[in-house]
């Protein structure tokens, strides 16, 4: 059964300003950051979009680690660092929690996702009962191309129920795959899931009636997928391709 306002796991967030002295630094001098008010999350399904450098992964990050995720990824209970390059916006981020918790949980990171393949192995490897690989498929991820890794991730390991914070989960999928992890998003949600996600991707920014928040220099707006530049920039490109082509080429 979807989750509704009253049953969601994480209802927003807010900025506790009281505990910054300067806005000086990163990730503090993000103007998402200096602009950020009271943000309310879809019991559903949130984006998280923007220009490269908006900050929109850094706060992604920031609201999985307020959580008690690990910065590189996994579930609650992965502890381990390869490097140790998060920030520290998780500090001055409150959360606002449902009243229900997640039976599942999992922070996706694309860029160190191999990092938590890497993981997996290493404590199967120490294990003596059920190994983790097993929900993931039973194949190893580094013996899969990073979107085969990625998908056997969303199908096997995701199983309802669960918070789902996903942070360009669509790097390594081509567009087919895109569309059949908006399939998955569905199932999951009518499982019981909250998704919260950063992505580029106009694909995955269709889902129905999900919140996109649009980051900009001058702080965070909710648009319609036909209003964001990612959907207005694509559409122009294939109705008039070469026309941009040949600005583009000038």
């Amino acid at each position: 059964m979807k989750l509704t306002d009253d049953t969601q796991y994480i209802r927003g967030m807010y900025l506790n300003r009281e505990r910054i002295s300067s806005y000086d630094s990163f990730p503090l001098d993000l103007p998402v950051i200096k602009h950020l008010q009271e943000l309310a999350f879809h019991p559903n399904v949130t984006y998280f979009i923007g220009e490269n450098g908006m900050g929109k992964s850094t706060l992604l990050e920031g609201i999985a680690i307020s959580y008690g995720f690990n910065p590189e990824g996994g579930t609650l209970n992965f502890n381990f660092s390869n490097y140790d390059s998060h920030s520290d916006l998780d500090q001055y981020l409150r959360l606002k929690k449902g009243a229900f918790k997640p039976e599942d949980h999992f922070f996706f990171r694309a860029e160190t996702f191999y990092n938590v393949a890497t993981n997996i192995e290493e404590l199967d490897k120490e294990a003596f009962g059920p190994k983790i690989i097993d929900s993931y498929g039973g194949k190893s991820l580094h013996e899969q191309s990073h979107g085969e890794s990625f998908f056997a991730a969303f199908v096997e390991r995701f199983q309802g129920n669960g918070l789902y914070i996903l942070d360009e989960p669509e790097a390594a999928l081509s567009p087919l795959r895109q569309m059949s992890m908006l399939a998955r998003i569905n199932e999951l949600v009518d499982q019981g899931s909250q998704f919260i996600i950063s992505t580029h991707s106009p694909i995955l920014m269709a889902y129905p009636e999900a919140k996109i928040l649009q980051i900009t220099e001058s702080g965070i707006n909710e648009a319609a997928l036909e209003q964001t530049d990612h959907y207005l920039l694509m559409k122009q490109f294939f109705e008039d391709k070469d026309r941009l082509l040949h600005h583009l080429f000038q």
